[in-house]
């Protein structure tokens, strides 16, 4: 629950549209919602300003349904991540506003309007084509958050002119998000061009030796170029949720 609905029911309770009763009733789930194998956090978006986000991997269609059907019942908007098609079928007759994207593996229901961010971006740039899937979770997630997202894909060193083709593009952004796989050098490469900081997500693309992300991951974290931050592996909703707070500065 956000502030404004918070204050809603207040002011509703105050001006006698609802009685106590009924304001007890909404407010009882306060400050999290207990459906015994998942506590829902009402308070987060008041405590953080972000609302909780549901992780879909490794939930049962049983234990999905009856956390999605929560929130639904709420008024704010929804996204569930690394969810399958599968989880998606099994959601899907809860609402017709519940949307899927296969490549980013992300539900989505968005109730009202977003806030924008002013007119500041996010640029997601990728390696290769790849590690788009990864890239996807990012842009989607801070889409989702009200910022503004330029994708820049397959721009990686082994081709590295096509990187400077969008570079003023890249340059413009108030926070980069590079996700990249293999050696993961294209996060350093681009820290050492722009003044803007530089999230990098290594993914777990690769031959043997790049060890599902452990290199590109390394090389990121030895990065010679200053202002680069590092996500976990594949981790690009972790990174939209880092850009998305640098870009409401």
């Amino acid at each position: 629950m956000n502030g404004d609905r918070l204050i809603e029911i207040l002011e509703s309770y105050k001006k006698g549209e609802i009685d106590q009763e009924s304001a007890l009733d909404v407010l009882k789930d306060l400050p999290f919602k207990d459906l015994g194998y998942a506590s829902l956090d009402n308070h987060r978006a008041l405590r953080v300003g972000y609302p909780e986000v549901i992780y879909c991997s490794g939930k049962s269609d049983e234990q999905l349904r009856g956390i999605f059907s929560y929130f639904l019942t709420q008024e704010s908007s929804i996204l569930g991540t690394r969810a399958s098609r599968e989880q998606f079928d099994a959601v899907q007759d809860l609402s017709p506003e519940l949307v899927y994207e296969p490549i980013s593996r992300t539900i989505t229901a968005t109730r009202g309007e977003r806030k924008k961010i002013g007119d500041s971006y996010i640029a997601v740039v990728t390696a290769g084509t790849s590690d788009i899937p990864v890239a996807e979770e990012a842009a989607v997630t801070a889409e989702f958050f009200g910022s503004r997202v330029e994708r820049i894909y397959d721009v990686g060193v082994a081709g590295i002119h096509r990187l400077f083709s969008r570079i003023e593009l890249i340059r413009g952004a108030k926070v980069i998000i590079v996700a990249a796989g293999m050696e993961g050098a294209l996060a350093s490469v681009v820290g050492g061009l722009v003044n803007s900081p530089v999230i990098a997500v290594p993914t777990s693309v690769g031959y043997g030796a790049s060890f599902n992300g452990l290199s590109a991951l390394l090389t990121m974290l030895n990065s010679c170029a200053s202002g680069i931050s590092v996500v976990n592996i594949d981790n690009g909703f972790g990174a939209a949720y880092q850009a998305d707070m640098i870009n409401r500065l």
